[in-house]
């Protein structure tokens, strides 16, 4: 009777066993598709380093990491805040805590500064790691830049994140209490950390920056992507994705698929897509 209750414990210690390495072996496999990031331009100078010399000054203590992660990402914060009315100190704010100034290995290693996860509409590479479960699936890309695009694409395109713009790019207090009521963050300090880490570093100093004061400037479009506006196929190019063709087209990407009846955000160089 022993030998026989034994057996049968082995033999469910056998099968557990295979049935987690097979799960392993799936989750390992769904990396992703490998998506064509646009090459980042280089964005425009702020006054970042002037602000960043009368913090030391003021506090000398503050923390390295922190300072020199603001002189490098503010520029694409306020480019996204004049594209996207997202408060520049938010987006930094965000990008230093979820990234740990950078310097988390999910930032290193998947340049995802924002800690955003795969979801169901992801279909580009993805990477796992633990956060509020184990082994979660977070989203990869090729450029920062592109992490940058896609937190102000994640928070202008949910239905819960739209309360958030009626309150405008300069209250930062607010849109940190509303991040966390919409669910970006499970954590209960999440909006006392954001604040603090703005108030901290002046990062509301970047939320004043008009557009004329920033010398931004929208890249020139050549006669190919003039054409675009006019008629009604747009010919895929090399680094072309979705998100990109879309917002040279002014429309959604939900809407592109539509009317090319697209069941996933794979293209290919020289497919033709349907702009109306």
């Amino acid at each position: 009777m022993k030998l026989r209750v034994l057996f049968y414990c082995l033999c469910l210690l056998i099968l557990s066993s295979c049935g987690a390495s097979k799960k392993t072996s799936q989750r390992e496999k769904n990396t992703g598709v490998v998506l064509n990031e646009s090459k980042p331009k280089t964005s425009p100078s702020l006054n970042q380093k002037e602000l960043i010399k009368k913090l030391i000054k003021k506090n000398p203590k503050l923390n390295k990491q922190t300072l020199a992660y603001i002189n490098k990402y503010a520029p694409i914060a306020v480019k996204e805040m004049h594209e996207n009315k997202i408060p520049a100190s938010i987006t930094l704010a965000q990008g230093i805590l979820e990234s740990g100034r950078g310097r988390s290995e999910l930032a290193l290693k998947s340049n995802n500064h924002f800690g955003i996860k795969c979801h169901t509409q992801w279909k580009g590479e993805r990477v796992y790691h633990d956060d509020d479960e184990k082994g979660e699936c977070f989203r990869k890309y090729q450029y920062v830049e592109t992490s940058y695009d896609d937190h102000s694409a994640f928070l202008t395109k949910r239905k819960r994140y739209a309360f958030l713009f009626n309150y405008g790019a300069k209250d930062y207090k607010k849109w940190a209490k509303g991040l966390k009521k919409a669910g970006y963050a499970t954590d209960k300090k999440y909006p006392n950390k954001l604040i603090k880490i703005i108030e901290d570093y002046k990062l509301h100093e970047f939320d004043k920056i008009k557009r004329k004061d920033f010398n931004y400037k929208k890249p020139k479009r050549n006669k190919e992507e003039t054409k675009v506006f006019i008629t009604k196929y747009y010919k895929v190019k090399k680094g072309d994705t979705l998100y990109s063709i879309a917002k040279k087209l002014n429309i959604s990407v939900a809407k592109l698929k539509q009317v090319n009846n697209l069941k996933s955000n794979t293209i290919s160089i020289d497919q033709v897509l349907k702009t109306k």
